[in-house]
C-alpha cells in the first residue's frame, strides 16, 4: 500500500488517528489546542500531502486547494458543519471533502434539551447563590422561581436528524410539539411520534394527551414556550431570529440555539431580553467564536436569563473520540480519509457515504 501523507490540523483523538498509522500512512498532527496558522496549512499542502484532517477553525479556501493541485486528494472535516471549506473551490479542483454527520445527533439533541432546562429552571443562578454564600433561608418564591418544562409546548425549527431527535426525547416530558421545516416536512415521523403520545395517554402513563404537528414558522414563534433552532446556515436563515421574529414570541418563551451562531442576530436577542420580549435564551453557538470580550451577550444585566456555552453540544466522550465510524466523529473523519485514499466504493467519491460534494463526481 502506498504510504500516504496526512496532515491533521488538530489531535482529533489518539485511537482514531492510530487507524491511519496502522495502515502505514505517514501522519503529522499539529499539537496544541489552538488552530495552526493558515500559512502552515499552505506549507504542508504545498509539500504534497495527500489528505488534510481539518476542523471548523481552519480556513480551507481556494488558496489551499490551488496549493494542493494535483496532490491533495481529500479534506476530511471533523465536524458536521463545513462553513470553513470553500465548496466551489473543492469542486473546481476535484477534491472531495467529508464531514461527520449523524454520529453527533443524539449528543446534540440531548444537549439542546439540557440547556433548555438549565435556563428555564434557573440552574446557574441557583448554583451561584450557593457558591457565593448568599443562600440564607427558604421562601415560596424568593429570590426567584424557574419555569417548569413538563407540559409546555416545544417549537422545533428544522426537523432534520437533530430536531427530530430532540422532539422524540421531549415526549418523555409530556410536551406538545410544533414543528417547522422550510424544506421538507416529515409527516411519517410526526405520525409515529403521535402514536407514541396517544399510547402514553391511553395507557394512563400521561394525564395529558399531547400532540405533535407541522405548522408555519409564525405559529411556532407565537405559540411555543421554547423555540429550539436546528437549521443550516443559508442566506434564508442569516439571520432567522431578528427584531421582527423576537417580537412574535411569547414574553414567557425561551430561545435555544445549538445550530449555527449567525442564525441569531445577537444584538436583537439582547434587545429582546432587555425589553422582556422573551424570558430567556441558551446559546451554544455565536456569530463570532470564541465569544468576543465586547459581545453584548456578556452584559451582566442578562446573566440570570442568558446561558452561554462554548460550542459544546457534541462534546460527549464517545461522540467526539470513538474510533468507530458508526459512533464517533473522529472515527468517521478518519474513515472518510481511508475511503478516498484507498478507493473504496469503486473509487467513486459520489458513492462514498461521508463525502459532502458528491455532485462534483457524478
Amino acid at each position: 500500500m502506498k504510504k500516504y501523507r496526512i496532515f491533521a490540523t488538530c489531535d482529533i483523538g489518539k485511537e482514531a488517528l492510530e487507524r491511519l498509522e496502522e495502515r502505514g500512512y505517514a501522519l503529522e498532527v499539529y499539537e496544541g489546542p489552538e488552530p495552526p496558522p493558515k500559512r502552515l496549512i499552505l506549507e504542508k499542502v504545498e509539500t504534497g500531502v495527500d489528505a488534510l484532517v481539518t476542523t471548523l477553525r481552519d480556513p480551507i479556501d481556494a488558496e489551499v486547494f490551488r496549493a494542493g493541485e494535483g496532490t491533495l486528494k481529500v479534506v476530511a472535516q471533523d465536524a458536521v458543519g463545513f462553513d470553513n471549506i470553500d465548496g466551489e473551490a473543492a469542486n473546481r479542483y476535484r477534491v472531495p471533502f467529508t464531514n461527520t454527520a449523524e454520529v453527533l445527533t443524539n449528543a446534540t439533541a440531548e444537549f439542546a434539551f439540557f440547556i433548555l432546562a438549565c435556563v428555564s429552571r434557573k440552574l446557574y443562578p441557583s448554583e451561584r447563590l450557593v457558591r457565593e454564600k448568599k443562600w440564607e433561608t427558604w421562601h415560596p418564591y424568593l429570590p426567584f422561581l424557574g419555569d417548569e418544562v413538563t407540559g409546555k409546548t416545544l417549537g422545533v425549527v428544522g426537523t432534520g436528524r437533530i430536531g427530530k431527535a430532540l422532539a422524540l426525547k421531549c415526549t418523555g416530558m409530556d410536551m406538545d410539539m410544533l414543528c417547522h421545516d422550510a424544506i421538507v416536512e416529515d409527516h411519517d415521523f410526526t405520525a409515529s411520534v403521535q402514536r407514541l403520545l396517544d399510547l402514553k395517554f391511553e395507557s394512563g402513563l400521561s394525564s395529558r394527551h399531547n400532540r405533535i404537528r407541522y405548522v408555519s414558522f409564525e405559529q411556532v414563534l407565537s405559540n411555543a414556550d421554547y423555540v429550539s433552532l436546528h437549521v443550516p446556515l443559508t442566506p434564508a436563515t442569516h439571520p432567522l431570529m431578528n427584531d421582527a421574529t423576537f417580537d412574535r414570541m411569547k414574553p414567557t418563551a425561551y430561545l435555544i440555539n445549538t445550530s449555527r451562531g449567525p442564525i441569531v442576530d445577537e444584538k436583537a436577542l439582547c434587545r429582546a431580553l432587555k425589553e422582556r420580549k422573551i424570558a430567556g435564551a441558551a446559546l451554544d453557538v455565536f456569530e463570532k467564536e470564541p465569544l468576543p470580550d465586547d459581545s453584548p451577550l456578556r452584559d451582566p444585566d442578562l446573566e440570570d436569563r442568558l446561558r452561554l456555552f462554548h460550542h459544546f453540544a457534541s462534546a460527549g466522550r464517545l461522540t467526539r473520540l470513538s474510533p468507530d465510524p458508526d459512533v464517533g466523529m473522529a472515527g468517521r473523519c478518519v474513515q472518510g480519509v481511508i475511503d478516498v485514499l484507498e478507493g473504496n466504493y469503486g473509487g467513486n467519491p459520489a458513492q462514498m457515504p461521508y463525502v459532502v460534494n458528491k455532485e462534483a463526481f457524478r
